[in-house]
């Protein structure tokens, strides 16, 4: 018996909506990454973009457990000598607090092009506002 792979053109991509409010960061980032990668579908191939768009709504609201409000550390250089700006998740949640949930799922996906395919499926709004309402995305329960 072959393994059957559901052509390109077959492959139905459907919208979800996450509210992150009160939700564990990694807990919630594992659950995105699976979707936006195709694993609940049993079409799911590891070569191929078949996964749906996830859009995540108070992103501002994310929860993170024990001490890492403080102690989580985000890193970035300039590539210049001594250019390494740290950042605490309490600093990145007055910022940017949609990169907090971007980050943590783009860790989980492939570091390739299919990757980075899959990452883009990603919309994350710091409020509980979406313009994505002409996809009609279904709420998902996490």
């Amino acid at each position: 018996m072959k393994t059957y792979l559901a052509p390109l053109k077959e492959i139905d991509k459907k919208w979800f909506v996450v509210d992150a409010s009160d939700k564990v960061l990694g807990r919630l980032a594992t659950e995105i990454a699976s979707r936006l990668r195709g694993k609940h579908k049993p079409t799911y191939s590891t070569f191929m973009d078949n996964g749906d768009f996830v859009v995540v709504v108070n992103a501002e609201k994310i929860a993170l457990t024990g001490k890492k409000w403080d102690d989580k550390m985000y890193y970035r250089h300039s590539g210049y000598m001594g250019g390494l700006t740290e950042t605490t998740a309490k600093e990145m949640l007055v910022k940017k607090p949609t990169d907090i949930i971007f980050k943590a799922v783009k860790g989980m996906l492939p570091k390739n092009s299919l990757g980075r395919a899959q990452l883009k499926k990603l919309k994350v709004y710091a409020g509980a506002e979406h313009p994505h309402e002409a996809q009609q995305p279904e709420k998902l329960d996490l």
